[in-house]
């Protein structure tokens, strides 16, 4: 049975881990530790679905709780997709942000499909300054 939970403390390891079962570990930095200890305590808004001890899906989040909400990591292990887990992830993520707070999420080109099936608009005005970038 699935347990869903609200800001439950994980470790480092345990995210990389789930990145990794996910598929996502390809588009983040799961070999810089310093960076992976500062993205698990730096989203003040994570839900995670637990099979026991096993964490088997994450929606990490950077929010104000008011107007916007950057879902920075959604990842579900791979054994455990099409099942409604990510679903239920953001789901649960809605029903902690305020009324008037919009969620905002940047797809990796894999899962570009998946968002409008489940009622996300594409927003066609995103734009981003990458890590390596300077402003000109």
């Amino acid at each position: 049975m699935i347990q869903y939970q609200i800001n439950a403390k994980i470790t480092p390891g345990q995210f990389v881990d789930i990145l990794q079962r996910s598929g996502l570990a390809e588009r983040r930095p799961v070999d810089d530790a310093a960076c992976i200890a500062g993205m698990v305590a730096n989203g003040n808004l994570t839900v995670t679905a637990w099979n026991g001890e096993t964490l088997l899906g994450i929606a990490r989040s950077v929010t104000d709780f008011y107007y916007c909400c950057y879902l920075s990591d959604l990842a579900v292990d791979r054994d455990y997709q099409r099942q409604g887990i990510g679903r239920e992830l953001i789901a649960r993520t809605r029903a902690e942000l305020g009324q008037r707070c919009s969620i905002i999420l940047l797809s990796a080109p894999k899962a570009v499909d998946y968002y409008p099936r489940i009622g996300l608009e594409r927003h066609p005005q995103a734009w981003v300054l990458e890590r390596k970038m300077q402003i000109i």
